[in-house]
């Protein structure tokens, strides 16, 4: 038997007073927080919500999160994480699919996560944490609570953890392929606890750290790398719910952080911080960093170097995906980094290149030589149980045991691997996973467009934008402000394309398929 929670539970255990979570002046102590769990957990209880449920949670990076998050796992139901972003549309989708009972939320965005809960008869209580917590969220509709008068409502601090087995589904993260549709990946109880529990291995976390926690917590990478392996190692994670260079730093130089987990663009942003050294005490955020995470893409060279001279920390490059828990490959500490290399694979897990019939693609056997380019696929611990509800997609990416992640990569003699390109066609936009093919589905209900492709293109700050090449139908006209704002109305703000190019027809292949690689070397 095994549950996720006792990540949090030890820790309040060996040390309660330790300070587990930092935000602006608060500071929560671990058995305050694990009291909080259990008082949320307590709450579930008395809705009738248990083992086998899922609990939807649209929450940013504030102390909200991991009390409904660990308080969801305390009963034995399924976390299933929303992106703060979701339009009322995507709300409504993500709840009918995972068959979610009810929804945690914020106030910020308690519009669209109300509209998009009202649509969903089986998701029967929505959750709502106000900005003020003197002030409680106020709505006329009884299903809605205030997520404060929902603790005092769990009433006793003291909840008996439900023993989970550990292939139990622990949490669901959604994600998107050449489907369109976002699929719910399952993770296990075991899958969880051994990637937080890797993690600290691969950071040597103590529960002296501090921890940077910017990524959203949503998100797989900020889940796992860093709230779950802090907690699992005792060690202190502060919070910040929105990105910018400034507060990172700002935060950094205040909380003494020793670790930070980001994207290459959030490097980027407070390398290129104009004024930085004056405005921040730059010497003293070096000596207290200690280490530094990066993935989610491949970051420069150029900006490694840069920024681990200015920052004296070292930054190691990781890999992996949503279905792998997330982390599969890392540079590891002991070893030598090799810059622009994703590292070698976790303890316990296995990764190799094969080509489109499967068959595995040898390493080379000189130095300074790579092997033929492959398809990346994974065995071990942290692959994912399947995508809820899909046997065939899930059959599609389980291929003898093996899952195929659709990244292409090579590997050098030392068993490094090194990302060449993404056989999805995912664009990657300032940290968020963006999935053309939903975009596509999504403006082909605009009435005056008969075709449209979508394509990542190169952008400074982003990494990556959403463009959208759209073919109208005979005879109609529109404006790319027309497109975009339909867009807006459907899509969360990360997905919505800020480029529209009209074309009179797009490539194809013989097959018929749109030849997306042309499209952008014909812009």
């Amino acid at each position: 038997m095994l549950n996720l929670s006792v990540l949090l539970e030890a820790s309040a255990q060996d040390h309660p007073s330790r300070v587990a979570v930092i935000f602006n002046e608060r500071k929560m102590t671990y058995a305050e927080l694990n009291a909080a769990a259990n008082m949320f957990a307590n709450g579930l209880r008395k809705l009738g919500i248990g083992r086998g449920d899922k609990v939807a949670l649209m929450m940013p990076n504030l102390p909200y999160f991991p009390i409904a998050y660990y308080g969801i796992l305390k009963t034995g139901a399924t976390v299933v994480p929303f992106n703060v972003l979701f339009t009322a549309r995507e709300v409504t989708y993500h709840l009918q699919d995972s068959d979610s009972v009810a929804l945690v939320g914020f106030a910020m965005f308690a519009e669209h996560a109300y509209n998009g809960f009202k649509q969903v008869d089986s998701c029967r209580h929505l959750i709502v944490a106000s900005a003020d917590p003197s002030q409680p969220f106020r709505h006329d509709d009884e299903a809605v609570l205030d997520f404060n008068q929902f603790l005092g409502m769990g009433g006793s601090a003291v909840f008996d953890t439900v023993q989970t087995q550990a292939d139990d589904t622990a949490v669901i993260l959604y994600t998107s392929g050449t489907t369109g549709s976002p699929k719910g990946a399952e993770l296990t109880h075991s899958n969880m606890v051994m990637n937080a529990w890797m993690s600290v291995q691969l950071c040597g976390a103590t529960s002296d750290d501090i921890a940077l926690v910017t990524l959203p917590l949503f998100h797989s990478f900020g889940q796992t790398v860093l709230m779950n392996m802090a907690f699992c190692a005792g060690a202190s994670i502060t919070l910040l719910p929105r990105f910018t260079p400034e507060a990172a730093l700002g935060i950094m130089e205040r909380d003494n952080v020793t670790i930070f987990g980001g994207v290459p663009t959030m490097y980027w942003a407070m390398y290129s911080l104009p004024g930085a050294e004056e405005q921040f005490d730059i010497e003293k955020i070096a000596r207290n960093l200690r280490i530094a995470v990066s993935g989610g893409a491949a970051m420069p060279v150029e900006l490694m170097r840069n920024f681990e001279e200015r920052f004296s920390v070292p930054i190691l490059e990781g890999y992996g995906l949503s279905e792998t828990s997330p982390v599969a490959s890392f540079n590891v500490r002991h070893r030598p980094r090799k810059p622009g290399s994703i590292g070698i694979p976790i303890w316990g897990v296995q990764m190799a290149l094969v080509d489109d019939d499967d068959n595995f693609i040898p390493p080379p056997k000189e130095p300074d030589t790579f092997s033929e380019v492959g398809e990346i696929v994974i065995r071990g611990h942290n692959v994912m149980k399947g995508y809820y509800k899909r046997p065939e997609a899930t059959a599609e990416v389980m291929r003898n045991d093996w899952f195929h992640t659709g990244d292409l990569a090579r590997m050098d003699h030392e068993g490094y691997f090194y990302i060449v390109d993404r056989k999805k066609e995912m664009i990657l936009r300032g940290g968020f996973n963006v999935y053309p093919r939903e975009i596509e589905e999504y403006l082909m209900t605009h009435p005056k467009i008969s075709l449209v492709a979508v394509k990542g293109v190169p952008d400074e700050k982003l990494g990556e934008e959403v463009k959208a090449y759209v073919v109208l139908k005979e005879g109609e006209t529109a404006t790319a402000e027309e497109i975009i704002d339909f867009a807006k109305e459907g899509l969360a703000a990360y997905k919505y394309p800020r480029y529209v190019e009209f074309r009179s027809q797009l490539p194809m292949t013989a097959t018929g398929k749109i030849l997306k690689r042309a499209l952008v070397d014909e812009s």
